[in-house]
């Protein structure tokens, strides 16, 4: 049966999130990389997330990046306002809450977070990949405090990288591509980090204030880091049921977003969530959102469309297409 074919009789109507070993992810048995991708390739067409284990993340880079946010959060509002987005180029900085509205209809998402792109740790003169950064392009910004705040950042900024580029080739299985198929349009991958934080949400539960409203992601997949003991990340089946994605020691969550569901013709899901914290403590989490070179035209891969499943979409460039969502979002 064809990928096509397969979609074809996808409900949708799923129940929980399936967790995925990624500890064979490079093995040199092709046969255990393939039996990889198939898994990957089921929860990508049924749910659209999925939980990942054996990562490679090294814990004391989370533990170090979660105390440096915990801090850099607490600081003085008009403090972190001094690189506020709007004020710095190409949305990189600090996002106060209710500054941003995802969900039409809805007042605002509670949440601040700090948002970077593409840096070396070891600064260089001249950095192709972050020259080449299309919407996001240019130097990040950094806070003065708190003391080695970018250290622990980029740390965990670049393991999660790491964890990105293994999944590319696994998505290229799971689609019956060539394993490097995505090597040439991921040179400079897209790669915007937020750390996020999202005091407890009060006031009554049909309040059109949430963590972060219903919506989907912009770029191909994003790597979610949750704060352990603390559900608040919700993803919306078929059936119109909000089915929770709590947090689960040693994972990290894997949701695609809208390039690759343009990608694969909506073979792949790109899934509606939102972040409700009604948990009455503070909630720390880090989203990277990883995608392609912004100079690759996207349009649906020719395996993805059939006589009776004809392309739903028309060729975009990627940079072009997050730069006008992220506008609908902040402005």
């Amino acid at each position: 049966m064809s990928l096509a074919e397969s979609a074809s009789v996808i409900d949708g109507a799923f129940q929980n999130i399936p967790i995925i070993d990624l500890s064979r992810a490079t093995s040199p048995d092709e046969n255990e990389r393939k039996g990889l991708a198939y898994q990957i390739r089921d929860a990508c067409m049924n749910v659209g997330f999925f939980y990942v284990k054996n990562h490679g993340i090294p814990p004391e880079y989370i533990v170090n990046i979660l105390e440096v946010n915990k801090e850099y959060f607490k600081l003085p509002t008009e403090e972190k306002l001094k690189l506020n987005h709007k004020t710095v180029a190409n949305f990189k900085g600090y996002t106060p809450l209710l500054d941003a509205n995802i969900e039409p209809g809805n007042r605002g998402d509670l949440h601040e977070a700090f948002q970077i792109g593409w840096e070396e740790l070891e600064a260089k003169a001249h950095d192709e990949k972050r020259a080449n950064d299309g919407a996001m392009a240019g130097a990040n910004v950094w806070p003065e405090r708190p003391e080695g705040y970018r250290e622990g950042v980029l740390k965990y900024y670049h393991a999660a990288v790491a964890v990105g580029k293994i999944l590319f080739p696994l998505f290229a299985l799971s689609l019956d591509l060539p394993e490097r198929y995505f090597d040439d349009k991921t040179k400079n991958s897209a790669a915007i980090m937020n750390t996020l934080h999202y005091p407890p949400q009060t006031g009554p539960a049909d309040d059109r204030i949430v963590g972060i409203g219903a919506h989907t992601d912009f770029e191909c997949f994003t790597i979610l880091w949750q704060q352990p003991g603390i559900q608040a990340l919700q993803v919306l089946n078929s059936q119109k049921q909000w089915i929770e994605a709590p947090p689960i020691d040693g994972t990290l969550v894997i949701n695609l977003g809208d390039q690759f569901a343009r990608w694969t013709n909506d073979i792949f899901k790109s899934t509606v969530h939102r972040a409700v914290n009604r948990n009455g403590v503070d909630r720390y989490s880090i989203p990277l959102f990883f995608g392609t070179d912004y100079d690759v035209n996207i349009e649906p891969i020719a395996s993805c469309v059939s006589a009776e499943r004809p392309a739903r979409y028309g060729p975009v460039l990627a940079g072009e297409y997050v730069s006008q969502r992220l506008k609908e979002m902040y402005y």
